[in-house]
């Protein structure tokens, strides 16, 4: 027996439970981060009818649409997100649907690739793009939004409306 003590039993103890405890909180990690990114998310595409909601009688009227893609998670009413184009042009969109003054796109999961909040965002600031409302309280204090792009590019997602404003 060395005089360290190192063959005493239980010396091992303290190194086997640290090693336990790493690989738990990275399992654990990774687990939260799975949940979060991909877990409660689901194609909506076919259950996603995009529209605006007209000047002239307040009805939500359907919008052409192509090539679409949606995402919806049940664990959020916010976890919306739509990508599509649509042939009608800026001007007689903002001639005839309600537009959303406060129009403030979310973030999408990195994997649905074609939404880019931050560059719909930036384009409603500079007037490059205009949106509209598509929803009012798709659920209670959520209203789902449009922006388009004058070459036909249009995003949707659904935001908190003024009653949980601060």
């Amino acid at each position: 027996m060395s005089e360290s003590g190192d063959s005493a039993p239980g010396n091992h103890f303290g190194k086997y439970f640290a090693v336990f405890l790493v690989l738990a909180s990275l399992i654990f990690a990774g687990a939260l981060y799975y949940t979060q990114v991909y877990a409660y998310y689901e194609d909506a595409s076919a259950a996603t009818k995009p529209a605006m909601v007209s000047l002239a009688t307040g009805v939500r009227e359907l919008i052409p649409t192509e090539n679409l893609r949606a995402i919806d998670g049940a664990s959020s009413p916010i976890r919306f997100r739509a990508c599509f184009t649509t042939s009608y042009g800026l001007a007689s969109l903002a001639e005839s649907y309600e537009s959303y003054p406060r129009a403030t796109p979310l973030v999408a999961p990195g994997w649905f690739d074609c939404f880019d909040a931050v560059a719909i965002g930036e384009a409603l600031e500079r007037g490059e793009a205009l949106a509209f409302l598509d929803t009012r309280n798709i659920h209670d204090g959520v209203d789902r939004v449009i922006a388009v792009f004058a070459d036909g590019r249009a995003y949707a997602w659904q935001q908190l409306n003024e009653k949980y404003a601060e």
